[in-house]
């Protein structure tokens, strides 16, 4: 039965694990964002999410015909899959929108890319073939992520009926890193996009730096962004659309910013699991009395975590005061092994937190324990002790990390917090902000956390878990689909 609203992302709600006897057993996926959109999609009847598969498992259930309600996996060929998503989608659209390139040596956009860039349109095109094939008339389809970004456009020539949006969980280039990729690459890319209706990104700023470029394709298919007043969306973009060499339609595509949130009452009720009390109750152990800094991230080259590691041996350095007063705990969890990259980054967090152990430590005293294992339950438990959250990226969509340890900390933590994180926007006037690459100041901005008073670090909490959590992934999910559905009853985001 055809379908009136979809879904689209590279990562489903469910995975496969194919047991020694042969038999599939479907798992039912983590994360905040996978939660919340499947509890929206259990609200819409007769929804679809459209998913990758992403192991031999998963290829192996769609081979036989397994299938879980509500979830349609599609089988890419592995190559194609590994040249669209680690090749396209997490070495250059990844490294491009988070500005993380090495300019003197990167990028390099030679035949060995171009072949890579054919398999991400491949890949594309089989999400909007089975799309097309399973939406029902006027349907709308929610199409999820950097890694999809040619969607809307191919599924537009496909199906011009549907309502289409498209949301961007990284940030969005600037026009310089934009204009980086190759002419034709970066037309394509922008005509994608611009096949929906409706775009979402997590901030102004990212949305501000879509409509800036918008501009450098001016003369190829995107005319120059306006910005309506008195409307939800920060910019309306166009895109012509020629009919036999004439000047054909011209649609417009509708750009603004959803600031996705947590939901406090999931969060918390995860955080007090009886595992995680076994975990909280591990981590007190080790860290005694001592005040903790807890940061939890992705070893992700954009995370700054180096940094942060740093910023934290020169707090030692410059206030020995708070020598064997504080622990730094530190969960990493691997990610994208299969990069050099970061299989180098990784190690060097290790090699990092290993050098201020050994010029720091005590018999009584680690200063940092570092983990990088993928322990969410570990994490929370962390989340559950923080007196300081460190959250420092240099370049962030949204980072919920910033929002969810104010939720669930239990004494109340002072947040630090980079200006390159998306959440800057909404936690800067209850952080204590600082520019990411600056270590001197992230260090003073340690020192000031540890020494805030209880009170003001309480209040401070409260304020921060209050924005947090104004608009949880299901509220998020539900107001663009009401703005793609009903757009006359779009609301105003700020």
């Amino acid at each position: 039965m055809a379908s009136q609203v979809l879904v689209a992302a590279n990562r489903g709600p469910l995975s496969y694990a194919l047991s020694d006897d042969g038999t599939l057993d479907a798992r039912r996926g983590g994360g905040g964002l996978v939660s919340g959109l499947s509890a929206a999609l259990a609200q819409q009847p007769g929804a679809l999410w459209i998913c990758a598969a992403l192991s031999d498992a998963d290829r192996e259930a769609v081979r036989r015909g397994v299938a879980e309600p509500g979830v349609r996996m599609l089988a890419i060929d592995p190559e194609v899959y590994d040249d669209a998503y680690n090749g396209i989608a997490n070495s250059v659209l990844w490294f491009t929108h988070h500005h993380l390139y090495d300019v003197p040596r990167e990028p390099v956009f030679d035949a060995a890319f171009r072949r890579r860039w054919d398999s991400y349109v491949v890949y594309n095109r089989a999400f909007a073939e089975a799309l097309a094939e399973e939406a029902a008339e006027g349907a709308a389809v929610l199409v999820q992520d950097y890694q999809l970004a040619l969607v809307p456009g191919l599924l537009r020539d496909l199906r011009p009926d549907l309502r289409i949006g498209h949301f961007t969980h990284t940030p969005w280039a600037s026009p310089d890193f934009l204009g980086m990729l190759p002419d034709d690459i970066r037309q394509q890319l922008m005509w994608g996009m611009l096949g929906a209706d409706r775009l979402g990104f997590h901030t102004w700023a990212w949305t501000e730096n879509f409509l800036l470029g918008a501009r450098l394709d001016d003369a190829t298919g995107v005319a120059e962004p306006s910005r309506p007043s008195g409307s939800g969306d920060h910019g309306v973009a166009h895109r012509r659309v020629s009919a036999g060499g004439g000047l054909g339609e011209e649609r417009f595509t509708h750009v603004g910013p959803y600031p996705l949130g947590v939901d406090a009452d999931d969060l918390r009720a995860l955080a007090h699991r009886p595992v995680v009390d076994d975990k909280l109750a591990a981590l007190r152990a080790e860290v005694g009395d001592r005040k903790a800094i807890v940061r939890v991230d992705r070893t992700e080259l954009s995370k700054n975590i180096l940094r942060g590691l740093l910023a934290y041996r020169e707090l030692l350095t410059t206030h020995p005061e708070w020598r064997e007063r504080v622990v730094h705990l530190a969960s990493a969890y691997p990610s994208r092994q299969d990069l050099e990259a970061y299989r180098s980054y990784t190690a060097s967090v290790r090699e990092l937190a290993a050098e201020i152990n050994a010029e720091f430590g005590t018999a009584d005293w680690q200063p940092v324990l570092v983990s990088v294992e993928d322990d969410f339950a570990r994490s929370l438990a962390a989340y559950r002790m923080a007196d300081v959250a460190l959250v420092n990226p240099v370049r962030d969509g949204m980072n919920l990390v910033a929002k969810e340890i104010p939720v669930v900390s239990e004494a109340g933590c002072a947040l630090v917090l980079s200006t390159g994180a998306g959440a800057y926007e909404e936690l800067r006037a209850d952080a204590l902000t600082v520019n990411p690459y600056d270590v001197t100041a992230t260090a003073a901005a340690l020192h000031e956390a540890l020494s805030m008073p209880d009170a003001e670090r309480a209040e401070r909490t409260k304020r921060l878990a209050a924005a947090s959590t104004a608009l949880p992934p299901s509220t998020w999910f539900e107001a663009q689909l009401t703005a793609l559905t009903h757009p006359k009853a779009n609301p105003t985001h700020t």
